[in-house]
């Protein structure tokens, strides 16, 4: 961790304290509190990168990811979208009854949090500074009922790449006997408490040789992991080598924000870009005359194996705040594989143009509608 954090209290009387960014250290809360026994957390993952003059990177063969930074017009620690955080991070506040809270100020608070803790901020490329804004119940009584007592902090943590021996396709298992989310459920917010019920089965998957759970409900899938999950399928009857040179359809399809789905920023961002191409800026890589389409629908898992049988099945990957995109290889269930195409790289042509540009977006070195925001 790095050397401050930010934390506020809230209590019914006074409300919001006076917010202090003091030396990093222990909290100190009731054992009685509403966070330790009824789980009443909420907790938001961003990132702070700098992009500096030109830097050593590995070479394309070493990290499989073609990618050098260049400094930023201001030189300043960056921001990604954080505002879709703060607003995701309210809505997540109400849905367990916790304080609300100035989502403005909060931003405030956590730019100058990074600014005072700057010379964390990794000059590695593919690290960053990873940043944790908590907020946790601290009622201290047993009653079961909503906390009129919290505590805000925001700690911050420097990262590394999510691949730490070079970028390679992820394997996942189908799971359906745990479900992670349902109608009605809590899915949709970031919540501590959709997470700890994952790491059985996730140990489970480890076991049998796979890197994370693909989430069903039923047949239905929902996430890969703490990812959003994305899949490209070839509309028309074209070879897939048309990808990188000639014109084709090809739909983007993720799962709907239909309160099962975190409505995560990465996400966000992949449907915003696929859908600017290539009419207002053309990914990375890929031809103006390949046609992409955004679909946010049900995607099951009889309908992957349909299109991989086919050969329409053309990348699964998966997009989040750490991995930014992820290549998807293979796709376990009833002992069976789903295999998805090889690409050299591992990312496939699309995924490896979201990758691009979305990590250019972040640094500084490409603008697209304010989402890279300097810090003050």
């Amino acid at each position: 961790m790095t050397d401050h954090m930010m934390v506020v209290h809230f209590d019914p009387v006074h409300g919001w304290s006076p917010p202090e960014i003091q030396p990093y250290g222990p909290l100190a809360i009731d054992p009685a509190s509403s966070c330790l026994q009824y789980a009443t957390s909420v907790f938001e993952g961003m990132k702070v990168l700098l992009a500096l003059a030109e830097i050593p990177t590995l070479s394309f063969t070493e990290s499989h990811m073609a990618h050098t930074a260049y400094a930023g017009p201001d030189g300043k620690p960056r921001l990604f979208r954080p505002d879709l955080n703060m607003k995701r991070m309210e809505t997540s506040v109400g849905r367990v009854a916790l304080p609300s809270f100035d989502t403005d100020e909060l931003l405030k608070l956590i730019q100058k949090l990074v600014t005072i803790d700057a010379r964390w901020i990794p000059t590695v490329e593919g690290h960053s500074l990873y940043i944790r804004p908590t907020i946790i119940g601290t009622r201290d009584s047993l009653g079961v009922a909503a906390s009129d007592r919290a505590t805000l902090y925001v700690i911050l943590c420097p990262t590394g790449p999510f691949f730490r021996t070079g970028a390679r396709p992820i394997s996942l298992l189908a799971v359906n006997e745990h479900v992670r989310s349902w109608p009605g459920g809590t899915g949709a917010y970031k919540l501590a408490l959709n997470y700890a019920p994952t790491f059985r089965p996730q140990q489970h998957a480890a076991k049998l040789g796979y890197d994370q759970c693909l989430w069903l409900l039923g047949d239905t899938i929902t996430e890969a992991g703490a990812m959003n999950f994305f899949v490209a399928v070839r509309r028309d009857d074209g070879g897939k080598e048309m990808l990188m040179g000639g014109g084709t359809d090809v739909d983007v399809i993720t799962p709907p924000l239909d309160g099962t789905i975190l409505p995560g920023i990465t996400r966000a961002s992949t449907l915003e870009l696929v859908a600017a191409h290539p009419s207002r800026a053309t990914l990375p890589g890929l031809s103006p005359d390949v046609r992409l389409h955004t679909v946010e629908g049900e995607l099951t898992l009889p309908q992957l194996s349909t299109w991989a049988k086919e050969g329409r099945l053309l990348e699964a990957f998966t997009v989040g705040t750490a991995v930014v995109v992820a290549a998807v290889g293979r796709i376990g269930h009833n002992g069976t594989d789903i295999v998805l195409p090889p690409h050299e790289g591992a990312l496939g042509p699309i995924a490896r143009g979201l990758y691009e540009r979305i990590t250019d977006i972040q640094e500084g070195r490409f603008e697209w509608e304010g989402w890279s925001v300097a810090c003050a």
